[in-house]
């Protein structure tokens, strides 16, 4: 006899004691994520500084910040986060709760810094499910090749490696960042 697994919840989630752990939230399935190395957290930092630096210059309407996690689906739930997540205010229509995930709010552009040994079927899992869930832009920054794919909710793709320009149209028109800076460290 097989006992079915009990699929856990969003509130199951925030109500789980801090173990020092990080976890995500796959379809009920409880996922545990390995701290990021300090590649990752540097090239992370890097990227979310211009676009922090672009955003807060212009005054634009967005929301933004790294590892927030993102309430993407319900019944089974799914809380996935993401290395940097930007969200147009417009997207908010209710207050954000002070503790816990705010169900349908969704980034305009999530950034996932894949670490080398990260396997590409769940980096892609992953990717394709933000799409599904409404972002606009995925920005995957792998850094053992030191390039960027930008994915786009259109089903294009857009590849920037050693001396281009990332650019992040049309949810931040004008941005460029060459990818060279986001790898120097």
């Amino acid at each position: 006899m097989t006992t079915a697994r009990k699929l856990l919840t969003a509130d199951d989630l925030l109500a789980m004691p801090d173990d020092g752990k990080r976890y995500e939230l796959v379809q009920g399935e409880l996922i545990e994520m390995p701290p990021p190395s300090i590649t990752h957290a540097v090239v992370t930092g890097r990227l979310g500084y211009r676009i922090t630096h672009f955003i807060e210059e212009r005054n634009l309407p967005f929301i933004y910040g790294p590892e927030a996690g993102i309430y993407i689906e319900q019944e089974p739930d799914t809380i996935r986060a993401a290395d940097y997540a930007l969200i147009n205010r417009q997207r908010i229509t209710e207050p954000l709760p002070e503790r816990g995930y705010a169900a349908g709010v969704i980034p305009d552009l999530v950034v996932e810094v894949i670490s080398p040994d990260y396997p590409r079927s769940a980096v892609d899992a992953k990717i394709q499910m933000w799409l599904a869930a409404g972002v606009r832009i995925v920005l995957a920054i792998y850094i053992a090749s030191r390039e960027v794919a930008a994915h786009h909710n259109d089903g294009t793709t857009q590849r920037f490696g050693a001396g281009d320009t990332l650019t992040c149209e049309p949810v931040l028109p004008g941005f460029a960042c060459p990818v060279d800076d986001i790898f120097a460290y």
